[in-house]
Formats: structure tokens, C-alpha cells, sequence
């Protein structure tokens, strides 16, 4: 970092007085999150949009495997899948995806060998002619280019590494948005219509105060939208995740898992719960049991998009689940015996407790998957002002640099060091405790605030003594 940014005095953002008060360590906390994390907030933003735009991505793509002229009655599911596995002899089929959208082609995955650990090969079939249209090695159920986008987005390409990446700038950017309100409603607060005044940049503003009148307004805007990204991409990540993981199992708050047991086998280990796409067994499977089992799942009322995925293992049921994220999502499931065509068990989305239902729909949310077109335009208006926002955040931080002869650097100087000082005691109490809460809830929001509290006071104390 250079030395501007560590510069500590002369700037327009320092406490004048001693009063009492949270605000100058908010500022100085708000300043430099700003400064270090934004450039993870910039790749978070602009990767975000571009998966959010994943369907029109495909479609660009890979038309020409996703979708056929509708032409009369849809073949039998059975034909599809064995023209399916005669044009991958190799591998064993392990879902079968099926569509409510008349264009739309079946979708045969495979296991086959050669391919990495969750990794796929689908097969694409006309289901009017089950004809084969084409193949791609996929990630649940996602195509290459949406794979590589999804990735991109969560690591970087960089896998565990690059993990930690997305986990900061969703650990930090709920701490920036509600600082960053505090801090303006604070400013604000002697203006004469003072909810304009926070909602609106400030009338006639020239210079910093400008940029800091859009930055903020645009912030408070964006604020609900930005908390929203923060807590559903903590959900998926590496530590925060498996914290929040554990506080739902703790809360007996998991979706139910389907029961995939058939009476009178010996008990198993029940189907996977909320993945994008179910893995069935490794052995052969009769093309002739996806009739059966589609049959048994539309007389059990599941309609819509599903997915059919055989036995997992010999003595257990068939799935057939609800695929469909548009809200009002349906999500339900049925376990099927594929010898008889009996539903053994079910799953439904109604049945999950609140929270497991509330994440679920968060995630398809974050996705840009829930309202379909329209919750991609939110998801672009909202990365495009999150971008706005770090712009000038950092115009901010240019326009208050010193440009006497004497002084002149390329960057402003950080608000004063010594806030805690003036810190009232209702405040200082509690701290320690919320701080250690927040670090054992989300490890690296705790562990980059301890580094940035380290360095931060070491080099204050190198400061003091050169300038002793």
C-alpha cells in the first residue's frame, strides 16, 4: 500500500474535537474496507452480471442442442433415452430432464468415464423425432459456458484459493452498506428536509461533495439489494457457509431429505436434498422404467419441469422431483418403486421449514432464476450501481488529495487514527463481544479486520516514534 494511503492527519474527514462519538472510527473503518475490498467488490459485480444473464448466454451458445420445432406428440420417454445411450454406449444414464416448454429438448445425463468428479455428459434429444442433437460435459446440469461463468464468479478459476475472494467481498459488503448509511444519516441530520436529504445527492454540490452526495444517496438506494447479495452469497461460501450450514441443521431447519427406502429392503442412505441435479446409481438402467416413473410422478400431481433419477443403490426407489425455479417455484418430490409404479414417499416444498424455503428462494434470487427476466434486470441495475458506488468512492478518495507543492500526493489521506478514543462506554461494552460473534460467524470478515487492526497499529507506532 503506499504511503499517501497511510497518511493519517491534515485531511477534511478528521475529527475536530473530542466529542464522544462512533462516528470518526466508522469513518475511518468505512474508508479503508472501501479502499481494500473494492477491487473484490468490482469482479464480484461484473461476473455477477454476467451469470445472472446465463439462459440468454445458452441460448447464443448452444440453441442449436436446447431447443427443436415442436412437431406433433412427444416420443415416449423410454425411446429418448435409449437413442440417448446408443449414442453413448460408454457411460450410464444418472438423471433424465424433461421440459413444460413445447421447444425445449430432453435432457439424458451420464456418467461416463474420463470425466472429473461431478462432472457429466448430457445428450440432448428431439423429443418429437428422439433424435440426437448433440452432447456437452456439463456441471449440474449447467452447459460449459455457463460452468466457466459460475466459477469464474464463486473462485476466479482459481479454485479453494480463489473461494476466499467472493467470501470477502460478501463478508464486507453488508458491513460497507450499513457503515455507509450510519455515516450519511449522521451528515445529514441538520438538513432541513432530512429524509430528502439522505434519499437524494445533494442540490448545487461541486467536487468531493458531489461525488460524496451521489456515492451516499446511491448507497441507501442499494442498500436492501446489497445486504440481499451479502447474505445469500454467505451461504455458499467456504466457512460462512458451513456456519450457517450447521446453525440450520442445529435448528432442525434443513429441507427433509426424500425417502428413497422401498418396504422391505434393507434401510439405505436417503437421496440428496437441495442440489441443482441428482445423481442416480452407476448401474445399467432399463430405458423402459423413465415411462413408469414419469407416470407415477404426474399422477402424484407433480407437474411442470422434472427430473427422473434412478435407484441410487440396488433395493431402493426411484426419484422424480419438480425442477421448475420460477416463482411460484415447485420444488416437490416422490420417491417411486419402478418394478410396481407405486409412490413409496414424497418430499414437498410446502413441507420444508421456514428457513430451508426462505433459502431456497434466496438462492434462485441471487441466481437471477426466481422472476425470470425481471429479476435479471434488478440483479443488473443493482451490480451496476454497486459499481457506480465504488467509482466514487474512489473519486472521493482522489479528489481530497493534497495538491500543494509541498504536499502534493496522488491519493487523499485516511480520516484520523484514534477514534476508539472517543468512543462512548454503551459502545465499547459490547464490542469485544460482537466482534468475537462475528468473527467465529464469518472467519475472514473476523480474521481481515484483526490484520487491518494489526498493521494499522504498527504502523502508528512506527509513525509516533519517527515523528518523537
Amino acid at each position: 500500500m503506499s504511503a499517501p494511503l497511510l497518511e493519517l492527519d491534515r485531511t477534511d474527514e478528521t475529527p475536530r474535537t473530542s466529542q464522544i462519538s462512533v462516528v470518526p472510527l466508522l469513518r475511518r473503518l468505512h474508508f479503508y474496507a472501501g479502499v481494500l475490498i473494492g477491487p473484490f467488490l468490482v469482479v464480484a459485480a461484473v461476473t455477477g452480471m454476467l451469470y445472472a444473464f446465463a439462459p440468454q448466454i445458452d441460448d447464443v451458445l448452444y440453441s442449436d442442442k436446447l431447443w427443436v420445432e415442436p412437431a406433433g406428440t412427444a416420443r415416449p420417454v423410454s425411446e429418448q433415452v435409449a437413442a440417448a445411450q446408443a449414442s453413448l454406449p460408454e457411460g450410464t444414464v444418472t438423471a433424465v430432464q424433461l421440459f413444460d416448454d413445447p421447444e425445449a429438448t430432453t435432457r439424458v445425463v451420464f456418467a461416463a468415464p474420463g470425466l472429473a468428479e461431478e462432472y457429466s455428459k448430457t445428450v440432448y434429444v428431439n423429443p418429437y423425432t428422439a433424435e440426437v442433437e448433440g452432447e456437452l460435459t456439463t456441471w449440474a446440469g449447467a452447459t460449459p459456458a455457463v460452468t466457466w461463468l459460475d466459477q469464474f464468479h464463486r473462485d476466479l478459476q482459481l479454485g479453494a484459493v480463489g473461494n476466499l475472494y467472493s467470501e470477502l467481498a460478501a463478508s464486507w459488503l453488508w458491513v460497507l452498506a450499513i457503515v455507509g448509511l450510519v455515516l450519511w444519516i449522521q451528515r445529514r441530520r441538520t438538513a432541513r428536509r432530512r429524509v430528502r436529504a439522505v434519499l437524494l445527492p445533494e442540490k448545487g454540490a461541486k467536487g468531493v461533495r458531489k461525488s460524496r452526495s451521489w456515492h451516499a444517496s446511491l448507497g441507501v438506494w442499494a442498500l436492501v439489494g446489497a445486504l440481499f447479495l451479502s447474505a445469500t452469497g454467505l451461504t455458499w461460501s467456504n466457512y460462512a457457509g458451513e456456519n450457517f450450514s450447521a446453525v440450520l441443521t442445529a435448528l432442525n431447519a434443513k429441507a427433509p431429505a426424500l425417502d428413497t427406502a422401498l418396504p422391505g429392503s434393507a434401510p439405505t442412505a436417503p437421496a440428496a436434498g437441495d442440489h441443482h441435479s441428482s445423481a442416480g446409481g452407476t448401474e445399467p438402467v432399463d430405458a423402459k422404467s423413465f415411462d413408469t416413473v414419469l407416470a407415477a410422478g404426474r399422477g402424484a400431481g407433480l407437474d411442470g419441469p422434472l427430473e427422473l433419477t434412478p435407484a441410487a443403490a440396488p433395493g431402493t426407489a426411484w426419484s422424480v422431483g419438480q425442477t421448475d425455479q420460477l416463482w411460484p417455484v415447485r420444488q416437490d418430490k416422490a420417491a417411486v418403486d419402478p418394478a410396481t409404479g407405486t409412490v413409496t414417499a414424497r418430499a414437498d416444498f410446502a413441507d420444508r421449514p421456514f428457513l430451508a424455503r426462505l433459502s431456497t428462494l434466496g438462492i434462485l434470487a441471487h441466481m437471477g432464476l426466481l422472476f425470470g427476466l425481471a429479476n435479471q434486470i434488478a440483479l443488473l441495475l443493482l451490480a451496476g450501481t454497486i459499481l457506480t458506488l465504488i467509482f466514487f468512492g474512489y473519486r472521493m478518495w482522489w479528489q481530497r488529495r493534497p495538491t500543494r507543492a509541498d504536499r502534493k500526493a496522488p491519493f487523499g489521506t485516511a480520516p484520523q487514527r484514534g477514534g476508539w478514543q472517543q468512543l462512548p462506554l454503551w459502545f465499547v461494552i459490547p464490542a469485544p463481544l460482537v466482534l468475537i460473534a462475528l468473527g467465529i460467524a464469518m472467519p475472514l470478515l473476523g480474521i481481515s479486520l484483526l490484520a487491518f487492526l494489526i498493521l494499522d497499529g504498527i504502523i502508528g507506532f512506527a509513525r509516533s516514534r519517527k515523528a518523537a
